[in-house]
């Protein structure tokens, strides 16, 4: 088993990044049996609501390197 595995992995090596993430998002996926069916759609409706508000000027915004630098000081 342990060879078949590795086999498929040095396949994998030789396509594309792009391809590699397609494939890495679909065997992501198959792990997920106990995913909420709606979550998808809630999220797509939450970023949509977020957007909205952005383009409307009703939040304020910073540069994601100072977002990035805020969330690793809240990590150590």
């Amino acid at each position: 088993m342990r060879m078949k595995v590795e086999e498929i992995e040095m396949e994998a090596l030789r396509l594309s990044a792009h391809e590699r993430a397609l494939l890495a998002e679909h065997l992501i996926g198959s792990l997920e049996t106990d995913a909420d069916p709606d979550a998808e759609r809630s999220w797509i409706e939450e970023a949509e609501r977020r957007y909205a508000e952005y383009k409307a000027g009703r939040v304020k915004t910073i540069p994601a390197e100072q977002a990035f630098k805020n969330a690793r000081a809240k990590l150590k």
